[in-house]
């Protein structure tokens, strides 16, 4: 599925609020990133109960039901999870992982909330879920026919909505902070290979073993937890993160000129972090354009230039590395570089 348009978490609930009543809709995006407490929550909001099936675990019979002879005639029942008295909201979880089989038997009951000749109270929502072909995930073609009975949505990750949520629910305050600092990484394209990657759903999970083993967990198993629920250079990152907060090192202290760069090697993690949100910090608050700059512009300008001339000292690759550009050709102002050019020639990489 490809679509220019996705829908953030709170842009997708307000559009079940006001389609899926009418018709069903389909919601697209990668593993992790909250499709089914999205339509959990959506189902609260309206006062239904969620019934969700997994589309990979499924056989037609699920759907269906099995033959009985009632009368001399046999009729088809459906399971109990579907054959209901009161309205509720139904929830197709990973439909596009069933089989082409399972897919046909979902026709009617998606387009006509009909299944044999048993039909769902009114009142009742369908609602079906999946992940993308490019998600490295279980993923079989969707049947045309299947396709056109659906409303179709993506849904991104929005670190603003998430962190609403987070709030709100309990997320271990290291990560809010840290996702605060570095919204680019609640979420990262699922890898090609078989290894942990940040969703909103790892970084709950990472939460919710940060508050079983409580704050004064050992660096070494915050490293195992960290790699075992996060991309690896997010992993990274993170227990830099919250190694700096229990040594009291923060960003905001360094330029303000309270606290120097972390030059001992054991705190070359630290120093890492620590440049990596100066780099960000710089990225988001200095313009475009020179002309643009105010007078706490040229403050944090002079600040940063001589910043990183301290922090080349200690770490030239380090320092390199806050004016380079990632892979997403994403840098510092070019008004700025010229300024790093002209004052610290050797940093910038040709």
């Amino acid at each position: 599925m490809k679509s220019e348009i996705a829908l953030t978490q709170k842009q997708l609930s307000e559009f079940l609020l006001n389609v899926s009543i009418v018709r069903p809709v389909f919601i697209w995006g990668p593993p992790g990133i909250g499709k089914s407490s999205l339509v959990e929550q959506f189902a609260q909001k309206v006062g239904l109960t969620c019934v969700s099936l997994l589309g990979s675990q499924l056989a037609p019979e699920d759907i269906i039901g099995v033959p009985q002879i009632i009368n001399g005639k046999s009729r088809f029942c459906p399971p109990a999870m579907i054959a209901r008295d009161e309205p509720y909201c139904l929830f197709l979880d990973e439909l596009n992982a069933c089989s082409h089989e399972v897919q046909k038997s979902f026709y009617s009951l998606i387009h006509e909330q009909r299944v044999g000749d048993y039909h769902l109270p009114n009142g009742s929502i369908v609602i079906g879920a999946g992940n993308r072909a490019q998600d490295s995930a279980i993923v079989k073609p969707m049947s045309s026919a299947l396709m056109n009975r659906l409303i179709h949505v993506q849904l991104k990750a929005s670190h603003r909505d998430w962190l609403e949520w987070a709030t709100q629910n309990y997320i271990h305050k290291w990560i809010i902070e840290y996702i605060q600092n570095r919204p680019d990484h609640l979420w990262t394209e699922p890898p090609k290979t078989e290894q942990p990657f940040s969703t909103p759903r790892s970084w709950h999970m990472l939460s919710d073993g940060l508050h079983e083993i409580g704050d004064d967990l050992s660096e070494e198993l915050l490293t195992i937890l960290t790699h075992g629920c996060l991309s690896p250079a997010h992993a990274i990152q993170f227990s830099a993160f919250v190694k700096q907060i229990r040594h009291h090192y923060t960003l905001a202290a360094i330029l303000k000129g309270d606290l120097k760069w972390p030059d001992q090697p054991k705190d070359r993690d630290i120093l890492y972090f620590l440049a990596q949100s100066l780099r960000a910090h710089l990225i988001k608050e200095l313009p475009g354009q020179k002309d643009q700059q105010g007078a706490h512009h040229k403050e944090l300008a002079h600040k940063a230039k001589a910043l990183i001339k301290q922090l080349a000292r200690i770490s030239f690759e380090i320092a390199q590395m806050v004016v380079s550009q990632d892979e997403d050709n994403q840098g510092l102002p070019s008004w700025f570089m010229v300024e790093i050019a002209r004052d610290l020639p050797r940093i910038v990489i040709k």
